[in-house]
């Protein structure tokens, strides 16, 4: 096994030369569970760099700013608390986008009459216009990364990672506040 990864090794080919040295350094690590999980994260970051590269970055928005207009689309008005909920972000960062999502005519904030701390935040025409548009072009490419399986074997993916969500190790990772 060479010390280093050779010239074509990619991002998503380091999968087989980690799992590799891994295995060989820690002999107690479980090769499988690390290469499910390595490609898992992998995969995903490499679909979330595309959609953010050829969707979103081109409208100005990052993958955070996608996620919080998605959320507001799809779910309404809402608190900061339940956007940074339903996104899977920080309420801090969740906080932050708003801002720049509010000054770009994305969406407004309205303060709640009993509780003067607490914000909700909605949609403007605008921000509907734009994650309509963009969610279209979203779509495009989630279809053209699918287009790789059959029908039956996404359904069969899906219920895996849906699987894979509801296990016991999966429990504290949804607690994301």
């Amino acid at each position: 096994m060479p010390a280093e990864p050779d010239e074509n090794t990619d991002y998503l080919s380091f999968v087989d030369y980690a799992v590799d040295r891994s295995t060989r350094e820690l002999p107690e690590v479980d090769p499988v569970a690390m290469r499910l999980v390595l490609t898992l994260h992998r995969v995903t970051s490499a679909l979330v760099y595309d959609l953010e590269s050829s969707v979103h970055r081109p409208r100005g928005w990052s993958w955070p700013g996608f996620r919080v207009l998605f959320v507001l689309w799809l779910a309404g008005p809402m608190e900061g608390k339940r956007i940074a909920e339903l996104a899977g972000m920080s309420r801090a960062a969740v906080s932050a986008l708003v801002k720049t999502l509010e000054r770009d005519g994305m969406v407004t904030r309205r303060q709640d009459e009993q509780d003067r701390r607490v914000f909700s935040f909605e949609l403007t025409g605008t921000g509907r216009e734009a994650i309509l548009g963009a969610y279209a072009a979203h779509n495009e490419r989630e279809q053209a990364w699918v287009s790789a399986l059959s029908r039956p074997e996404r359904t069969i993916l899906i219920g895996l990672l849906e699987k894979l969500a509801a296990g016991s190790a999966s429990a504290e990772a949804k607690r994301r506040t």
